[in-house]
């Protein structure tokens, strides 16, 4: 079954928003709330701090950070934040991952830049020191380019499902070989060229590590209007979602799901004139039930 998100806002000047919204999908039993990774930034609010809070406000709903700003954030220390909160949550948590793309603000944390190939190969370097440092078993002794552990034992908490942020095509084969999931750059849907381009890459990444591409889910930010009543099309003159009514969206992201293998989406509203709370409510109690509904059906 699909899973069903809604992306949370970061600013400082928003927490009392944010905490209200994560409730709010909470309550309407939403799948995941995420929210974005800018820890450079004055204004926005450090992305784990906020995630423990918003997991400590909501009892249901996973949490991820959609995508984690890996440069700024070890990988040793991350995988134990990400099994940390899963213990905490009882499991309510997924990394979204990333290999960092704003080097000259990423720069100014004291973090060592690193061309885009190094960047690549740290990231897959943090996704195999996560996922062997969360579940248990023996000390993990691990010499890598970037990273390195000795006989650092893993927590007991079961290793999250690794989402990436993968755009070019050396992180869309780390993806492949070592992810559970992509969540598409750009907002890209599964009509566009970027996900026509890439997902291949993936697939093929997968088949060559001996795995099934099928086990690599594909999760979508997908923004839009939700409008009371249907708009003459859906989509811009380029193809590119706009939005329209709950019908509109249950009939695309049906068929987004059957026909195209898509295994979730995250909701964004934007800027038309409607509040956020209104927006939430018409995605999470009009169009979700009335996809998740259909795709019960079979």
């Amino acid at each position: 079954m699909a899973l069903f998100g809604f992306g949370l806002e970061t600013g400082v000047g928003e927490v009392d928003d944010l905490l209200r919204h994560a409730e709010q999908a909470d309550r309407a039993g939403l799948d995941l709330v995420s929210l974005s990774d800018h820890p450079y930034f004055a204004d926005r609010l450090d992305a784990y701090a906020a995630l423990g809070v918003i997991l400590g406000r909501t009892s249901r709903v996973t949490a991820a950070v959609n995508v984690t700003n890996l440069p700024s954030r070890p990988a040793p220390m991350l995988a134990r934040t990400i099994t940390s909160l899963s213990a905490l949550s009882g499991g309510r948590v997924a990394l979204g991952i990333g290999a960092g793309g704003l080097w000259r603000e990423i720069a100014k944390l004291g973090v060592e830049h690193r061309t885009p190939a190094e960047a690549v190969r740290a990231m897959s370097e943090a996704i195999t020191l996560v996922k062997a440092l969360s579940g248990g078993g023996a000390p993990v002794t691990f010499e890598g380019e970037f990273y390195s552990v000795d006989g650092l034992v893993p927590a007991a908490a079961a290793a999250p499902p690794v989402w990436t942020g993968a755009v070019g095509p050396k992180s869309l084969a780390v993806t492949g070989k070592l992810a559970d999931g992509w969540i598409p750059g750009h907002a890209a849907d599964w009509l566009s060229p970027r996900f026509a381009e890439s997902r291949p890459v993936i697939d093929q990444a997968a088949v060559d590590a001996g795995r099934d591409p099928g086990e690599i889910a594909t999760i979508y930010n997908f923004p839009g209007r939700i409008t009371e009543n249907p708009l003459a099309s859906p989509r811009d003159d380029d193809g590119r979602w706009i939005g329209g009514s709950p019908e509109q969206w249950a009939g695309e992201l049906v068929s987004a799901v059957r026909d195209h293998g898509a295994a979730g989406f995250i909701y964004f509203p934007v800027e038309d004139g409607t509040s956020t709370d209104s927006a939430l409510g018409r995605w999470g109690n009009e169009v979700v039930p009335a996809v998740r509904e259909e795709l019960a059906r079979g």
